[in-house]
């Protein structure tokens, strides 16, 4: 991979599925570095489920000059929130900021979309998680803050087998500015 690596941005399309698995699938192996194995020996997601998420223009994906996806990141469109589902890239594509120029598109669509928040959740100390996200302005939320809607996914997070104590819900205000670019 060049280090002058020509990276745009655009919603996925149908043909991208297998390659948002295989992103999502070699970012989860990362995990055992972390001692979270689980992750790592999980299945990629659904094909069905991320065909779904293109189809409702639910995924971004970062796609080098030959069109080949090397990172991704899911949102969901909650209210006057945006929730950041998932956000993946290569290890190869990894020090290019491809993954803040994924959630600053995100932003972009939730400031169009009247949205006052960027919203996700991670774990606390995985130095590519809540650090990383702090990095880019976010702030932990209090359990206060959380509204049904949040507090629904972390109840789905535990029917996951993901272990919620080791986790935090983080956002970050959406600019005006973010509606012009």
């Amino acid at each position: 991979m060049q280090d002058s690596l020509a990276v745009t941005f655009r919603l996925a399309v149908p043909d991208d599925t297998e390659a948002v698995r295989a992103i999502e699938y070699e970012a989860a192996q990362r995990f055992v570095t972390v001692g979270l194995t689980g992750i790592a020996d999980a299945q990629p997601m659904n094909a069905s489920f991320v065909r779904r998420k293109i189809e409702a223009a639910e995924i971004i994906v970062a796609v080098d000059s030959a069109g080949r996806c090397g990172g991704f990141v899911m949102f969901a469109p909650l209210a006057t929130r945006f929730y950041i589902e998932e956000l993946d890239v290569l290890t190869a594509w990894a020090g290019r900021r491809i993954g803040a120029a994924l959630i600053g598109q995100v932003e972009r669509l939730a400031a169009q979309a009247g949205a006052r928040q960027l919203v996700l959740s991670t774990f606390r100390d995985v130095p590519w998680n809540a650090p990383y996200y702090r990095r880019l302005g976010f702030s932990v939320m209090d359990g206060a803050s959380l509204d049904a809607k949040l507090r629904a996914i972390r109840a789905s997070h535990v029917a996951h087998g993901l272990d919620e104590t080791r986790r935090v819900f983080m956002c970050r205000e959406v600019t005006a500015a973010s509606a012009a670019g």
